[in-house]
């Protein structure tokens, strides 16, 4: 394993530790603590976001070798991309939540939220490439897929450490 290979399973292993709670189990008549537990548990949640995603950054900006200005142009739009792409998977997570009365529309709406994902990724590749080479974008998919894939392995790797 390369040293940098190294560092970024190390840093990953460390954010996934911070993600990685155990939540207690609380008496149903014990309404104000349980607000005040999901108050602290929604920040420390947000705040192990907060780590994931600086890991990310850093690991695609070691990937990307992006120079100053394509960092400052890539940024903002990489976290409009995300966003666009969290909101339509929402979406299609809650359509597929439960069977609608109506199958086909069920369906259609399925259809529907996959080409919006497909569409998403069409207009941010254009834009992604009036920013940086073919070379750079393409890294970027590697890489994102490279990330979310060790994120995986290592949660997995947790929860079956945990079963044990």
């Amino acid at each position: 394993m390369s040293n940098l290979a190294g560092r970024v399973y190390i840093v990953i292993l460390f954010v996934l530790g911070l993600c990685l709670t155990v939540k207690a189990q609380v008496p149903d008549n014990a309404r104000g603590l349980r607000y005040q537990q999901n108050k602290s548990n929604n920040s420390a949640t947000q705040s192990r976001f907060a780590k994931l995603a600086n890991a990310k950054k850093d690991y695609f900006e070691r990937q990307l070798n992006l120079t100053p200005a394509e960092s400052k142009k890539f940024w903002p739009l990489y976290r409009q991309y995300q966003q666009q792409l969290v909101n339509i998977r929402r979406l299609k997570r809650l359509n597929n939540s439960s069977a609608q009365p109506n199958g086909q529309e069920q369906i259609n709406k399925e259809l529907y939220y996959e080409t919006e994902l497909v569409n998403i990724h069409k207009r941010y590749n254009e834009e992604f490439l009036k920013i940086m080479p073919a070379e750079k974008v393409s890294e970027l998919y590697k890489s994102e897929k490279q990330f979310n894939d060790e994120v995986l392995k290592q949660l997995s790797e947790r929860s079956e450490r945990a079963g044990d």
